[in-house]
């Protein structure tokens, strides 16, 4: 265990090797994922490290380029955050991009000002140098802006690159130094030919060749692991979902027969979800898998319960006793295995050089290396999730799962709204079956971000032949979104919606009606416990 009480990466103390690596310095923009993603689309790795850091240490890291990212704060601004300004003196060359971009030039001579016109959208970029940074690119183009500030005075060590109708230095470089700056966000999908301006930055100023591929960092992985953990053996909590999935699935690669995966059935899953875990990683992969029966353990701890935070604190504390008393039952288990993300890494603040905020605490299985005392693999927490289920297509595993729809941990409980039952989940889990079933024939799921069924605690008067009802109502919830902060409710085509309808009204005994969610997040939130 590390001092601070985090367990220890057990791929080794550094990320995987990467012969060309990009640095992105994070100032708090909510694109520093999406930057580092479009790197590594580049097929140059790319990770997100603290803006603080010294120079020296950045250097040591080897980066054949840096990214300055985006931020919500002025420059002049007190507790403004600041990167070491040596930065821009080690040859490395460096790319500002809105705050980034303000940063830099404010630090080598520049002016920056609130601007008087700000720019939140789109706007038509103006080329006036059309090489470097900027080769390939028409003479104007829509870009996306974000900023209050911008730069409005340059020393004679700049030239300008680029303008907008109220921004004259959109796109800059130093004559001196390698460094340019963007004022508007290439990493956006609002910037259509942004892709075309990193690639730039890459391959023409930073000289990248493209040496990241998945095929190598799976082969790497699995040769660390195999490494690190010799004749031990390791268990990998599976949840159906894709992250457990993926690991589970590398993990095999790596060692085989020293894995055994533990599924903890707690009767909240959705429906013939056991069976397919059992069937993928039984037949196919051919692990150890430990079923842990215990849906009348976990109904027995709801019973009574309707407020959701104490539905989720009950169902995490009996999921580690589950998986605990599974455990131990297992001999000469020494690592516990985790489908971490870089992205929970980040967000946890338990990434060695990453962002010093902790936006979320975070433990894939509810803080069990604390409770077991095992040393910790997360062979996946240097991937974000398009790069996971990439991985988990070249690893074998079947479609329908790699791109299942994300899942909460507590299950079915908190789409169930108030009490939970049994009978109740069997309502529930059938209407979510048909919502997803008829999504995936209209040939929908794969363009929606997750869909599913929620049990209201309301019924409701209806006539069914010539009888009357007091039934239940069922809503559908189904939404869109990049990054699952934020999301908006899909349009999807009336036919479905009413077939979806009639489907859970004919063939789900005790419903009455169903409901469409048309409410986007915020103020909503996805799920609606």
């Amino acid at each position: 265990m590390a001092e601070n009480g985090r367990p220890v990466r057990a791929t080794g103390e550094m990320p995987p090797a990467a012969d060309e690596r990009v640095l992105v310095l994070d100032f708090g923009s909510q694109y520093a994922q999406l930057i580092a993603r479009r790197v590594r689309e580049q097929n140059v790795y790319c990770e997100i490290i603290r803006h603080d850091l010294p120079a020296e240490q950045i250097a040591a890291r080897k980066p054949v380029g840096i990214i300055l990212s985006g931020g919500p704060a002025s420059v002049y601004a007190e507790g403004a955050p600041r990167c070491d300004p040596q930065l821009f003196h080690l040859g490395i060359p460096v790319l500002g991009i809105c705050y980034g971009m303000q940063l830099a030039c404010h630090a080598l001579g520049g002016r920056v000002q609130s601007s008087t016109a700000r720019e939140y959208g789109r706007s038509v970029l103006k080329i006036r140098r059309a090489n470097g940074l900027l080769a390939g690119l028409p003479e104007e183009t829509d870009v996306w802006m974000s900023h209050g500030d911008q730069v409005d005075a340059l020393s004679d060590d700049f030239e300008p690159l680029a303008s907008t109708a109220t921004c004259p230095f959109a796109a800059v470089r130093h004559r001196q130094l390698p460094f340019f700056g963007l004022q508007f966000h290439p990493e956006v999908t609002h910037t259509p030919l942004g892709s075309t301006i990193l690639h730039n930055f890459l391959y023409n100023v930073c000289g990248c060749e493209g040496t990241w591929h998945l095929a190598d960092f799976a082969e790497q992985t699995i040769a660390q692991v195999r490494q690190r953990v010799g004749d031990a053996r390791v268990i990998c909590g599976l949840s159906g979902g894709v992250d457990s999935a993926v690991t589970a699935a590398l993990l095999y690669k790596a060692i085989g027969s020293q894995l055994s995966c533990i599924l903890v059935d707690n009767g909240l899953l959705r429906k013939d979800e056991q069976a397919a875990v059992i069937s993928e990683f039984t037949n196919h992969f051919k692990t150890d898998l430990h079923v842990v029966h215990a849906e009348q353990r976990f109904l027995e701890a709801l019973r009574g319960v309707t407020e959701p935070q104490e539905k989720r604190r009950r169902i995490g504390k009996l999921f580690i006793e589950c998986f605990q008393e599974e455990a131990q039952k297992i001999p000469n288990v020494q690592f516990l295995a985790q489908g971490t993300l870089y992205p929970d890494v980040i967000e946890s603040g338990a990434a060695p050089d990453g962002p010093a905020a902790t936006i979320k605490l975070h433990h894939n299985v509810g803080g069990l290396p604390d409770v077991l005392g095992f040393e910790l693999i997360e062979p996946l927490r240097d991937l974000f999730k398009d790069e996971v289920r990439r991985l988990g297509l070249e690893l074998g595993l079947p479609e329908s799962l790699v791109w299942r729809h994300p899942f909460p941990g507590p299950g079915l409980a908190v789409r169930c709204l108030g009490e939970v039952t049994k009978e109740k989940l069997e309502v529930l889990r059938e209407a979510d079956h048909i919502v997803v079933s008829e999504i995936q024939a209209a040939d929908l799921y794969r363009h929606t971000s997750q869909v599913f069924a929620v049990l209201l605690p309301v019924q409701s008067v209806g006539v069914m032949g010539d009888a009357r009802t007091y039934d239940n109502a069922v809503a559908i919830r189904a939404v869109n979104t990049d990054d699952f902060m934020t999301a908006d409710w899909s349009r999807l085509p009336y036919d479905l919606l009413a077939r979806i309808s009639n489907r859970i009204i004919n063939e789900v005994r005790g419903v009455n009606r169903v409901c469409y969610d048309v409410s986007s997040k915020p103020p909503a939130t996805i799920e609606w416990e």
